[in-house]
């Protein structure tokens, strides 16, 4: 099931379903970066098989932001890049939410190459990504693998409840590797609470924009 989009004046595209927008009205990239990539100090904690989880593919911006990053790093290998998203964009509503952002449509292209035949993960020399598709809530729970880095993008919290759940913010924890950490622009009280109690260490940090705070954690490494 594909969400149903309008376009915000400023080209940014906002889902009817959950009346909240794909990033905000201002610089979506720049965003992006603030919020997950310094949110989890990327791209400094970049090492060999660094594996990033993410709920909310959304547009995909998140991810070329990233591998833009890591490219740039020098890093070898491949990072490694798991999404969990209910209701997939179209290529075409993706080609058009990326379109803004020059400087990251040449890897948005090579992406599109594999979304535009169905294809829900694919291989590059510098990246090994999957979109797993279906409720985090289920799916997240059922996933075999533990990642570094988390960016919980879901819509906001008021908006898209569900994928604030307890429950799902748990396994999130339990699928994250010591020392790993998480970012979300939500600062609210109820998602801090249950990502505290899962394990994670809680920071709130100024937000992007307009947004006053954001929060970031981190699972202690026990020695």
């Amino acid at each position: 099931m594909n969400r149903v989009l309008t376009w915000r004046g400023s080209g940014a595209p906002h889902s009817v379903q959950f009346n909240d927008g794909y990033y905000g009205s201002e610089d979506g990239l720049e965003e992006a970066r603030h919020v997950f990539l310094a949110g989890n100090e990327l791209p400094q904690r970049f090492h060999g098989d660094f594996h990033i989880a993410e709920l909310g593919f959304g547009t995909g911006l998140n991810m070329m932001a990233v591998w833009q990053a890591w490219k740039r790093s020098g890093v070898p290998g491949a990072l490694r890049f798991t999404s969990f998203e209910a209701f997939p964009l179209t290529s075409a509503d993706i080609r058009r939410a990326l379109a803004p952002f020059e400087e990251i449509l040449p890897l948005a292209e090579d992406f599109l190459v594999h979304w535009d035949k169905g294809q829900m993960s694919g291989e590059f020399p510098d990246l090994i990504f999957k979109i797993i598709l279906g409720d985090a809530r289920k799916t997240v729970p059922q996933w075999n693998g533990r990642a570094n880095a988390w960016f919980l993008d879901g819509f906001a919290p008021s908006r898209n409840p569900q994928m604030w759940q307890h429950e799902l913010l748990h396994s999130v924890a339990e699928h994250t590797e010591p020392g790993g950490t998480f970012a979300t622009f939500s600062a609210a009280g109820k998602v801090r609470r249950s990502l505290s109690s899962a394990g994670f260490v809680i920071e709130k940090r100024p937000g992007y924009g307009r947004k006053r705070h954001m929060c970031v954690g981190k699972i202690p490494v026990i020695r």
